[in-house]
């Protein structure tokens, strides 16, 4: 069986684009704001295309990547710069994860804070 994600977000820097998946519009416009400020800020920075997603337990996961015959794409600055996002904004994507297990995934509250 394939590992299904479910796209939160991204950019597109080739087609100067963002994308927020119309199934969350119940997380808080502060919260989408700071997501789409961190998808195009990224894809500026790096270039390329820059996704956040959920996996199928409601892990927040960071994706990027780039067409093959760009050269102007950093494929190691991308990936610090990754795992800069995941530490400045941990909280944010911890309160994510909790939102997905919660409301898509219907995993019960009280035994999810139970766990932390």
């Amino acid at each position: 069986m394939k590992n299904e994600k479910v796209v939160l977000c991204g950019a597109n820097a080739y087609e100067k684009k963002y994308y927020f998946n119309e199934a969350f519009q119940a997380i808080p416009r502060s919260v989408q704001e700071e997501l789409h400020i961190i998808c195009v800020l990224f894809t500026e920075e790096v270039g390329g295309i820059f996704t956040i997603a959920f996996e199928e337990d409601g892990t927040v996961v960071m994706e990027t990547n780039a067409e093959e015959d760009d050269i102007y794409y950093d494929e190691v600055s991308s990936g610090l710069l990754v795992a800069e996002i995941r530490r400045q904004r941990q909280e944010m994507f911890e309160s994510l994860s909790l939102y997905y297990r919660v409301v898509i995934l219907h995993e019960n509250i009280e035994e999810l804070l139970k766990e932390e």
